[in-house]
């Protein structure tokens, strides 16, 4: 478990955390928690080639923090796209691949997926509410309003 200080050496998102924080104007919240934020291919196309035009697509395409990264073993994500999308199965891979010391993701049932594979999980909520502890949002219900 990582202290309130210190920032996880390795973080892995999928799409809606990037999207979610962009929307409200928060995208910068990751690098203050973070540092760099790896995200998969998948995670890339869905976001900036796909979502052209929308929230996030921009800053996630130019800021120097997000780092794409290409999953090397295509095994884990086949599986997990059974009953998960493209994006959430490559960066649950790309997270096991990489012993990302946390993995962001929203939707429940990959949230559950990536636990039982052994990785920390949190979500937008959780990034905004580790915010607020470093007082970095004067409030969670703020945040969440925007939303």
């Amino acid at each position: 478990m990582t202290s309130p200080s210190r920032k996880p050496r390795s973080v892995v998102s999928n799409s809606s955390p990037l999207i979610h924080l962009a929307r409200i104007g928060r995208l910068e919240l990751l690098q203050k928690l973070f540092q760099e934020v790896v995200i998969p291919l998948a995670v890339y196309r869905e976001v900036v080639v796909e979502g052209h035009g929308k929230p996030g697509a921009d800053l996630v395409q130019s800021a120097p923090w997000i780092r794409v990264k290409q999953l090397r073993d295509q095994a884990l994500k086949q599986s997990l796209t059974l009953v998960l999308d493209e994006g959430e199965a490559e960066a649950i891979a790309l997270a096991v691949e990489e012993h990302a010391e946390l993995v962001l993701l929203d939707e429940r049932e990959a949230r559950v997926i990536a636990k039982r594979l052994g990785l920390k999980v949190t979500g937008t909520l959780g990034v905004i509410v580790k915010a607020r502890k470093l007082n970095l949002v004067k409030s969670v219900k703020e945040e969440l309003d925007k939303l």
